[in-house]
């Protein structure tokens, strides 16, 4: 059997697969839909951003794990749901605050961080919470809590750390890719037509001038300046003893509680006793369930097996590390 036989084969099978479990979703949707006369479509059947709350006291985990980004416009059925959602993440905070049986939240972290904007709208959120609630949030701090995954930190009482984790990266980054130099190589040759000298600044097929620079430059500084003042606030400490060590640098757990930066380096389990302890023993822990998208992985299964051309891997690339946009984020891999 040679390869075009096997590559042939792979893909048949896939597609077998995808067009049998398809089967299966349609019927059970539109079985669902003739008996309650829903509707309602396929894609809003499978993906919810409802969750449904206990009907007995609870402290609810609040799980933010990879990059805290909103997703929402490029999310589909067939995307992967163990990723961040930000929209889910922020109407589950707002049901909390609206139930009579929620006792507390717990922030569980496991991410490198963000962009600026999201990271602050969920802090900002969590900040609502406490005002309005007056429970406790108390931050658990897994692999990692960098970056915008610390920024977030600050609007809880208490944060515990894995003896394990990394943490701090306090700072901001915009990364853009320049790809002039391979441009030149080839021949090609970027024109843009603007209302300004400054519109096209961080494009990649131009240099970056002194003075784009500086207009970069002074974004992040503002954004630090938020930072640092949102870390003074969270930890209560003066601000001139925030910005020495807050320098981009990562931590670890101990390093980070010996500057005060976190509250104890224990397990989740010690951390969750410790937290029914102050709320109530009849409290339960409550860990919302992400469904598994069988799609989701069939399709990024069948999109591996197709061949990339040069063109596309340096588009995704551009894609992924050079949009620009201010980051709280830390690059730990």
């Amino acid at each position: 059997m040679n390869k075009k036989q096997i590559i042939g084969l792979i893909a048949a099978s896939v597609a077998f697969v995808f067009i049998s479990v398809a089967s299966v979703i349609t019927k059970t949707v539109s079985e669902n839909m003739s008996n309650k006369n829903e509707t309602k479509s396929l894609e809003s059947i499978l993906l919810s951003d409802k969750v449904t709350l206990p009907d007995k006291d609870f402290v609810g985990v609040v799980k933010v794990e990879g990059t805290i980004a909103d997703v929402a416009k490029s999310s589909s059925m067939f995307s992967n749901p163990q990723s961040y959602n930000h929209k889910k993440t922020l109407k589950y905070i707002d049901s909390m605050m609206e139930s009579k049986n929620n006792k507390g939240i717990i922030l569980y972290v496991n991410s490198p961080g963000g962009g600026v904007y999201e990271s602050d709208e969920l802090y900002l959120k969590l900040k609502e919470y406490k005002e309005k609630t007056g429970h406790p949030i108390w931050t658990y701090m897994a692999s990692q809590a960098c970056s915008g995954g610390y920024y977030i930190s600050m609007a809880t009482d208490k944060i515990y750390a894995n003896r394990n984790t990394w943490t701090g990266s306090i700072g901001v980054i915009v990364s853009s890719t320049n790809v002039k130099g391979l441009y030149d190589k080839l021949g090609i040759k970027e024109i843009d037509i603007t209302s300004g000298t400054n519109k096209a600044m961080g494009s990649p097929g131009i240099e970056m001038t002194d003075e784009h620079r500086e207009i970069l430059q002074s974004l992040v500084n503002e954004a630090y300046e938020q930072f640092a003042g949102v870390v003074a606030e969270g930890r209560k400490m003066d601000i001139n003893k925030v910005k020495p060590i807050a320098d981009g640098r990562i931590y670890s757990a101990k390093q980070a509680l010996d500057l005060g930066l976190i509250d104890n380096v224990d397990t989740y389990e010690t951390m969750q006793k410790n937290m029914l302890d102050t709320v109530g023993k009849d409290v339960e822990i409550f860990t919302p369930e992400n469904k598994a998208n069988v799609l989701s992985s069939l399709f990024e299964k069948a999109e591996n097996l197709k061949p990339k051309s040069d063109a596309q891997v340096i588009s995704e690339h551009l894609e992924k590390e050079g949009n620009g946009g201010l980051m709280y984020y830390a690059e730990t891999k």
